[in-house]
């Protein structure tokens, strides 16, 4: 991103400003200090965090700037003042120097990995939501160098059906309608760690984006929708997940499914069996695309909802079973493939897997038998041991035992007794030791 120090430019709305001030009343009265702190102080330009004169007065400075702000009292606080420091109205005079700033933070977590510097404001209040079709212009670059510049219009939520890194997209979401800004976005919201061969992007790369949102339609929520409107709404994203199934973009499809049960879970309409269809296709295919992504707890959860719809489902109860073999689960696997033959008693593919399971459990058994027959065995080992040693070791401790004289008592321990001190007591009366 480019320098403020060494432009015209100013901080834009929505950064966080760091700056050093001293806060004094018309006759002097220092109230307040920074300086005093030896600790800037941040805030976020523009978002009402502090008084308005801080606000308006800021966002016309450059980095490295320092000025008096003068502030009349409905530009500070108020009539009402800010006891016991600042009097009621109060005209306050701010010594500021603006320190640097940075972006906004638009990243999901707050952890600054999607960074935003507004260059040209918006129009309006309305922001594109999830599913909007957007038309945007994308200049990217890495390490200064143009790597993509083009004008692009796709569906925000389906972004990377265009090649749109999930930072842009979730940038977007913050943008007004004709808003440039430039966005510094960190490797997990951009190419990660694989980076990008077609843009020469190595991993683990952060890149910058000058993006303009030149024009949006924003989509409907499904809240403003009757239940027939969200019907035909859960048709087209079962047709959408099935296409980007089909171009093998399994995460796509998954999310369009996943939408099927946001708009429909909850409707109860008897009349309407097409509710309860897709909802049971959402999850039989959310289930299918984790299976291939070899996600087996997903597509475990995603069957065990199409059960509740369908207990007696073939494709579910298959599926199951896949999920449950692939997490280490051959028994309950068993049990879901057993029951999809009491469906249907010619599904070879089931039989198949059953014969998996119980395969996989018989090399489990094996194999525990293996281990318990070790574990004896060497149990039967240390017994032997113990009794070989016991018969070369004690006669010759038992036959000192008697009455002792003071060479006895004197003597050093046996190579038993310094093995075994807690055993007896040679205390010159020949008695073992009270255990």
């Amino acid at each position: 991103m480019s320098d403020p120090e060494s432009s015209d430019e100013l901080p834009p709305k929505g950064c966080k400003v760091s700056v050093h001030y001293t806060g004094t009343l018309v006759d002097g009265t220092k109230f307040d200090s920074s300086r005093d702190r030896n600790e800037p102080f941040k805030f976020d330009l523009g978002k009402g965090s502090v008084i308005k004169a801080w606000d308006i007065g800021v966002a016309t400075m450059k980095k490295g700037e320092r000025a008096i702000l003068t502030c009349a009292l409905e530009y500070a606080y108020g009539k009402a003042g800010s006891p016991p420091t600042i009097p009621p109205d109060a005209t306050l005079k701010f010594d500021v120097e603006v320190i640097d700033w940075e972006g906004e933070d638009l990243s999901p977590n707050q952890d600054g990995a999607i960074e935003r510097l507004q260059m040209t404001p918006g129009e309006g209040f309305s922001t594109p939501n999830d599913g909007s079709l957007v038309e945007v212009h994308l200049e990217g670059k890495y390490e200064g160098k143009v790597f993509e510049d083009r004008d692009v219009t796709f569906t925000l939520g389906e972004g990377s059906d265009s090649n749109i890194i999930p930072g842009v997209e979730k940038a977007l979401e913050k943008f007004k309608k004709n808003e440039t800004s430039q966005l510094k976005i960190k490797p997990k919201y951009a190419f990660g760690n694989t980076g990008s061969a077609e843009y020469g992007i190595p991993p683990n790369a952060t890149v910058e984006y000058v993006v303009k949102l030149k024009n949006f339609e924003k989509a409907k929520e499904s809240w403003s929708m009757d239940t027939e409107e969200k019907v035909e709404q859960s048709k087209l994203y079962k047709e959408k997940g099935t296409n980007y199934f089909k171009a093998g973009k399994l995460e796509l499809a998954v999310k369009m499914y996943k939408k099927i049960q946001t708009f429909l879970e909850g409707e109860k309409d008897e009349s309407n069996p097409e509710i309860g269809s897709l909802l049971l296709a959402s999850h039989l295919n959310v289930a299918l695309c984790e299976l291939k992504q070899k996600d087996y707890f997903g597509a475990k959860t995603a069957a065990s909802s199409a059960l509740q719809i369908d207990p007696r489902n073939e494709k579910a109860l298959f599926r199951r079973g896949q999920a449950l073999l692939g997490l280490g689960e051959p028994d309950a696997a068993a049990r879901d493939f057993q029951a999809c033959l009491d469906v249907d008693p010619t599904n070879s593919a089931a039989r198949a897997q059953l014969a998996a399971c119980t395969k996989t459990l018989k090399e489990q058994l094996q194999k525990e038998k293996r281990i318990y027959a070790n574990m004896f065995d060497k149990f039967a080992k240390m017994d032997t041991q113990r009794e070989e040693y016991e018969k070369k070791k004690l006669p010759n401790v038992m036959s000192s035992v008697g009455e002792w004289g003071q060479e006895d008592r004197e003597r050093e321990p046996s190579e038993f007794e310094k093995e075994n001190p807690d055993i007896l007591l040679l205390n010159g009366t020949g008695e073992f030791k009270d255990m």
